[in-house]
Parts: structure tokens; C-alpha cells; sequence
């Protein structure tokens, strides 16, 4: 390869996730490559955060709906028009998927290049992009920021590489609902999506090879979460897959649980077994660039031991979540230029000890900090509050008996180690409380120094607080 052969750049950004948002008009002098082997927008817009939960709030509704008698209410289901669901997701997202590439094509970024293909690091700071048709180009930057993400994890489950399987980036677009789906996995993607597909309708089984769903969730959370989805479909908690085989269109899955064997039959199976990171498919540790197990290794500062090398997200981050990139991405857009000598300042890191996540399965779950075992293995003088959503007012007005809110808090100090809930409204209700840990409050001053409207949802929190 020849240096005519190769154009060169002031930056490269791979990936159009998060880092589509590093160009703003601070960089409207530097020559920028953009590479994208696939849909503008990233996992998050496209087959992820928004689309999923777009499904989620439908599926909510159904669920709703199936409840009604609980409050008195004659209320039924009478159908459930897939195709009419999954177009209003997509008649939302994809025109913006679209906007956003139109846009980076056009003429108000005439310092941008776009190149449409699969980017591969060659050398330090030099990547090959192959688009779909074959042809490489060779491009360079003084800064090359790495963004490509991550993808569904593929378990070596014997045969399944030889049927035909869905992952979360293609079961949303389904022409039809399947009767049966079966699911591996039992985390996050599995638990939002089983409840999905179950309330449009789908007899669902979930295979985990884990002793319980959401086992990176506290553990009283984690059961109960278990509990409930087991009411709701057929959960299978330390299962061993042992073969997988198509015949027709009938997928059998062989698995064994409890020492028992048992075929599965099913109309689609969806692989739900967690995401990895793409470092391995884009050449970084070819390159001199640290990885481990594919995720891209970096410092605070978001710089990998290659100089000029950049990485952020999912690609390098242990929480694969899109509020953390986003941070992540506006602190590595400010240390380019602190890099470049353009601003007289101090590089930024992104502080991750208090970043919260939540679930959005039926019912949520929502958690920031440590978990009580957590607070246990690091030796921590600790005490627990629960408190019960049938405890609240709302509570009572939701006739709700099953959901809970459980804190963690430092025996001496009174701070708030951390904090899990599990219930309607989770997502939000745990953002008081990561607030409260941030800035450092106390347990009492979180209970006692404001007020909590009466009757809303957020008494749950005052109440778990004065428990300590």
C-alpha cells in the first residue's frame, strides 16, 4: 500500500452511534472520514434502547389490558396486529436513521466524508474499508476514534450455527408472530423481549443456563423477577443446551435440566445470551491496541495504548449502556481538542461508580450501586431497607403485591451504597436516588430533606429511607 494510495484525515470516527454526535461546530475545520459499515443511529436507534422499548410499551398495554378485572373493569383482548406494531416502530426510526446519514452527506458538512463499509484497522492509525460491493478504500487520521460497538453473543451450542435463528437485531422485523418462541438466555435482551413476544401472544420458553434470570441483579430481585416471569412463561433455570436441529420449518432444541433430558419444539429461536465487543472485527489488537476478550482497552481519558487511537461505548466499556456513551463521547469530543492544543484545559473522564441501568421487562427493574452481596464481599459494615409498593398509597391503588424497593446503606457513614427496585415505574424512580448518591447525601437527609408528593409513586423511596 502506498501513501498516494491512502487520503488522509485530521479524524476517524468508526461507528455512527454516539460518536456521530463528536463533529460539532468546534471541529468544522478538521477534515473528518465517517465510517459505517451499517445503519446510521448504532444498536441503540436501530435494533436497540429505542425500538425495544417502543415494543416494550405495547406489550405493556396488553398486559394492562389483560389485567383490567383486577380493578373492576370489563376489559378484553381481542387481537393483536403485528404488522401495525412493528410499522409504527420503524415508521418512527427509520426515517431518522436515514435523515441522520442524509444529513452527514450534505452539504452542511462539507468537511465530512462518509464512507459506507466495513472498517478494519491495517496499522496504527489506518483503516481499510470494504464496501458492499467489494471495492477498498485506504484511509488515515491524526485521531482515529473507535465506536463500533458491540454484537449479540452466539453460544457454541452444537448445531445451532446450522438452523436458522433470530438475535435482537433481526426478531423486531419479523414478517409474522411465530405460535412458539424459544429464547436463550436469561438477562436483560431475553426478559424485555420474552415479555414482548408473551404478551402479543407467543407461548414463550426461556432456556438459562443460570440458576435464575437477571443474576447480575441483586439477588432478592433477581428471584422475584424469576418468580414472575415463571407465571407468565415456561422458565427453564440451569439449563444445559445439549444439541439444536431444524427439520422443515420445526426447530428441536435438546436440553437438560435437573439431570433430565427433554426435546423442545419451536417455531423460532431467538439467541438472547448478552452482547460482545467488536474489537475483534476490527483488526485493534493487530494493531498494538490492548484488548480483552474483544472489548478495547483505554485509559480515563478514553486513549488506548496506540497514540492518536480513541475508544469509548460498548466497544471498550464493561456497562454496555447508551447514557454512558453518550457521557463518555461529549468528555472524549473535549480531550480531541485539549489533545490538539485547539483548548487550554484539563482532559475529562467519565466518573461510572454511580451510573444507574434498568430493565424493561414486566415488571422493571431498575438498579445503581452495589448489591447487598456486593457490599458483603467487600467487607462493608452494611444495613438493608425494603420496602413493599403495597406499603404506598399508589401502592394500594395499583392493588400492587409483588414489587418492592430495596436499599443498601453504609452502617457508619449513612451513605447509600446502593439501591433496587423492582416494579411499575422502576426506570424512574431509582433517578432520586442516584442523585441522592452523587452528590454524596445521606439516607436521612435523602428521607427528611425534601418533600415527597402525596399520594404519588415516589412515597416508595421516602418510606424505604426512614426504614434505616
Amino acid at each position: 500500500m502506498s501513501d498516494e494510495a491512502t487520503e488522509e484525515f485530521d479524524l476517524v470516527i468508526v461507528g455512527t452511534g454516539s460518536g456521530n454526535s463528536i463533529p460539532g461546530p468546534e471541529f468544522g475545520h478538521w477534515k473528518i472520514a465517517i465510517v459505517e459499515k451499517g445503519l446510521f443511529g448504532g444498536t441503540c436507534l436501530n435494533v436497540g434502547c429505542i425500538p425495544s422499548k417502543m415494543f416494550v410499551y405495547a406489550a405493556d398495554v396488553a398486559e394492562i389490558i389483560r389485567a383490567a378485572d383486577t380493578y373492576g373493569l370489563q376489559a378484553e383482548l381481542t387481537g393483536v396486529n403485528w404488522p401495525a406494531i412493528r410499522d409504527r416502530v420503524f415508521g418512527r426510526i427509520d426515517p431518522i436513521v436515514e435523515g441522520g446519514e442524509n444529513y452527514r452527506l450534505g452539504a452542511e458538512c462539507p468537511n465530512i466524508t462518509v464512507f459506507k463499509g466495513e472498517g478494519h484497522l491495517i496499522s496504527e492509525r489506518t483503516l481499510e474499508v470494504t464496501s458492499e460491493d467489494g471495492g477498498v478504500t485506504h484511509i488515515s487520521g491524526r485521531h482515529v476514534v473507535l465506536g463500533a460497538g458491540a454484537r449479540p453473543f452466539v453460544p457454541p451450542y452444537p448445531g445451532l450455527m446450522d438452523v436458522d435463528f433470530h438475535t435482537s437485531d433481526t426478531v423486531m422485523r419479523l414478517e409474522a408472530l411465530p405460535e412458539r418462541m424459544l429464547i436463550f438466555g436469561g438477562g436483560y435482551i431475553a426478559a424485555e423481549l420474552g415479555h414482548v413476544f408473551s404478551a402479543f401472544g407467543c407461548e414463550v420458553t426461556m432456556v438459562n443456563r443460570g440458576d435464575r434470570l437477571l443474576r447480575r441483579e441483586d439477588e432478592d430481585v433477581a428471584q422475584r423477577f424469576t418468580e414472575l416471569m415463571s407465571r407468565r412463561f415456561d422458565v427453564r433455570c440451569g439449563a444445559e443446551v445439549i444439541k439444536v436441529a431444524q427439520e422443515d420449518e420445526v426447530l428441536r432444541a435438546e436440553v437438560k435440566v435437573d439431570g433430565n433430558v427433554e426435546i423442545i419444539e419451536t417455531d423460532l429461536i431467538l439467541v438472547a445470551a448478552g452482547r460482545v465487543p467488536n474489537g475483534d472485527l476490527i483488526g485493534a489488537e493487530s494493531c498494538g491496541i490492548a484488548c480483552e476478550n474483544g472489548r478495547v482497552l483505554v485509559d480515563e481519558y478514553f486513549r488506548t495504548k496506540v497514540p492518536g487511537v480513541w475508544a469509548f461505548g460498548d466497544l471498550s466499556n464493561t456497562h454496555q449502556l447508551k447514557h454512558l456513551a453518550n457521557a463518555e463521547v461529549r468528555a472524549l469530543r473535549h480531550n480531541l481538542l485539549v489533545a490538539d492544543g485547539e483548548v487550554d484545559a484539563q482532559m475529562q473522564s467519565v466518573d461510572d461508580t454511580f451510573v444507574p441501568h434498568a430493565v424493561f421487562g414486566h415488571p422493571q427493574v431498575a438498579s445503581v450501586g452495589l448489591t447487598e452481596n456486593d457490599a458483603r464481599e467487600k467487607g462493608l459494615p452494611f444495613v438493608v431497607a425494603l420496602k413493599e409498593y403495597g406499603a404506598t398509597a399508589y401502592g394500594w391503588a395499583m392493588e400492587d403485591s409483588e414489587s418492592f424497593c430495596k436499599l443498601i446503606a453504609h452502617a457508619e457513614s449513612r451513605q447509600l451504597l446502593g439501591a433496587h427496585i423492582i416494579g411499575p415505574q422502576a426506570s424512574t424512580l431509582i433517578q432520586q436516588l442516584v442523585q441522592g448518591m452523587e452528590f454524596g447525601q445521606t439516607v436521612d437527609e435523602l428521607a427528611s430533606g425534601q418533600f415527597y408528593t402525596h399520594p404519588a409513586l415516589t412515597e416508595l423511596v421516602e418510606n424505604a429511607l426512614l426504614e434505616f
